[in-house]
């Protein structure tokens, strides 16, 4: 059974930052992609971040530059450093490994999210 737990979140002024830690109970785990969503109030749950099993990143246009996604294989943790926050940063970040191949939001496992609130 797959579990990801989430942690790391908080309050933080604008311009300040984060590490976001997700520890993954997944057999394998260095083999499978993983990635980082938020969802902010009233919005739906938005992609943030990916990296692949052999490191490879990638990010939405809205954090690219400020945050920086990570793998600890040997610790089964994946990480996400925000820097450079924004209120508009601000909403409940989940952790999520992919059911199949790739990550797609209506089949992911999913975190129970940390909330990362920014204020101005």
């Amino acid at each position: 059974q797959v579990q990801l737990v989430e942690s790391g979140g908080g309050l933080v002024q604008a311009g300040g930052s984060l590490k976001l830690s997700c520890a993954a109970s997944i057999s394998a785990f260095s083999g499978v992609a993983m990635g980082w969503y938020r969802q902010a109030p009233g919005k739906q749950r938005e992609w943030i971040a990916t990296i692949t099993s052999g490191g490879n990143t990638r990010y939405a246009e809205s954090v690219k530059g400020r945050f920086t996604i990570s793998r600890d294989n040997a610790k089964n943790t994946v990480y996400l450093q925000v820097n450079s926050l924004k209120p508009e940063d601000s909403g409940v970040y989940y952790c999520a490994a992919p059911r199949g191949t790739y990550l797609t939001q209506s089949t992911n496992y999913w975190g129970q999210g940390t909330q990362v609130t920014v204020s101005s």
